[in-house]
């Protein structure tokens, strides 16, 4: 995940944490997207989603938020 400063990146690697970076740190502009990742993340979390569809959807979310970045 890119951040402010351009050499800094978060290392999201489960739902939990995910859902964490979801709620604290997701920049303005929060669309349906974000919400269908935080309901994937918690889903995952709560065993109804796998955590294959948790990654996808916070991926996208975080695509269409132009800051995914992945090495």
């Amino acid at each position: 995940m890119k951040k402010e400063c351009e050499d800094h990146f978060d290392v999201v690697r489960n739902p939990r944490e995910a859902l964490a970076y979801l709620l604290s740190q997701w920049p303005e502009g929060k669309g349906a997207s974000h919400a269908d990742a935080r309901r994937a993340c918690l889903g995952a979390l709560a065993g109804t989603n796998t955590n294959a569809e948790a990654r996808a959807a916070f991926e996208f979310a975080a695509r269409e938020a132009g800051i995914l970045r992945q090495i």
